[in-house]
């Protein structure tokens, strides 16, 4: 088996440091503190490395752009994940352009992958959250440096998403703790990944503990589907802790809730998923599951670099934890 070069990411293995740093050291960026900048030479004297064409380009700014495909969508998680890559980005001394489309299907995936080759940007992220554009993926450019961001975890291409399954699990364990027989769930789109792993983590912490699985309830990520949904639950006195699978189905629901009458948290407890900055604000202030998005992103550049400097598109993968915030919206269940 051939053995590979030595690689951006190793030189900032062996020298202690941040990729973005070597990155700037071989620009001459001035921002580099002197011990730092002998630290990374040293290393890359060590390691013979030597950048190749396409992450050179990265580096030198025959080519400091790297091109995003992105739905055209105001929803919080996807439009974090965007400004995190483009703040990411620029801390490394990269330009993002960002195609952004209406469909997520291959048509329009396509389109902006052949905009952004174009141009000729160095890689390209795919934020691909739902299931139409797995497909459209798999269909691309073998040969193109590419990431895909909260995409299928089913198939075999370069993926970092938000341990969704791992997020709800948290958050139905952490209202099954506060003493709730059994959680609701008030769920996203079928399409959405980001739906699917949230289902499934709450499926497995209620089975885990033995605990009856309520029918699911069904939604979209609007606060209108929440406030639908939330009409239904009020209803049903046995319902006393709902987790939604995002903060504004949960802002749906606390307005239902209130409006029949159901104190939060007095007789029901609802957690939310996403952290939105309005989350510490509502009546009760919610909680919450929060997605660390930097981290998200500062992983897809790092593995973008990776693969454009090896050249090799091999499946890798990496999960992002997210956090539960505790706030005020989740207490003990009525007595009986």
């Amino acid at each position: 088996m051939a053995v590979r070069d030595p690689a951006m990411t190793d030189v900032a293995r062996l020298a202690g440091v941040s990729h973005q740093t070597v990155s700037r050291v071989l620009n001459g960026h001035p921002n580099v503190r002197e011990q730092t900048r002998l630290r990374v030479q040293a290393a890359i004297a060590e390691l013979g490395y030597r950048p190749n064409r396409a992450a050179r380009a990265l580096v030198t700014g025959r080519s400091q752009v790297i091109g995003v495909v992105a739905q055209n969508t105001t929803l919080y998680g996807p439009a974090s994940l965007l400004t995190a890559l483009e703040q990411t980005a620029a801390e490394s001394g990269f330009a993002v352009s960002v195609g952004s489309v209406r469909d997520l299907d291959h048509r329009s995936i396509s389109a902006a992958v052949e905009r952004h080759l174009a141009h000729r940007v160095a890689g390209i992220v795919v934020i691909a959250p739902v299931e139409s554009a797995g497909e459209a993926l798999e269909r691309l450019p073998k040969d193109v440096p590419l990431v895909t961001v909260d995409g299928d975890p089913r198939r075999p291409m370069p993926l970092v998403t938000v341990d969704q399954a791992a997020g709800a699990r948290a958050a139905t364990q952490h209202l099954l703790d506060a003493g709730h027989h059994t959680v609701w769930h008030v769920s996203g789109p079928s399409d959405w990944f980001d739906s699917a792993g949230r289902i499934e983590g709450w499926r497995e912490a209620l089975l885990a503990a033995g605990a009856e699985i309520p029918p699911l309830v069904p939604a979209d990520w609007s606060a209108a589907a929440g406030y639908r949904c939330g009409q239904m639950l009020a209803r049903m006195p046995d319902a006393t802790a709902v987790f939604t699978a995002n903060d504004h189905l949960a802002l749906g629901v606390l307005r239902a809730l209130h409006e029949h009458g159901r104190r939060v948290p007095d007789d029901i407890s609802v957690v939310g998923f996403d952290d939105v900055p309005e989350a510490a604000y509502f009546i009760p202030p919610l909680t919450t599951v929060r997605p660390d998005f930097d981290a998200v992103a500062r992983a897809s550049l790092e593995m973008l670099l990776t693969q454009i400097e090896s050249a090799s598109g091999g499946a890798l993968r990496e999960t992002v934890a997210p956090t539960l915030v505790s706030r005020q919206s989740v207490g003990r269940p009525p007595a009986r």
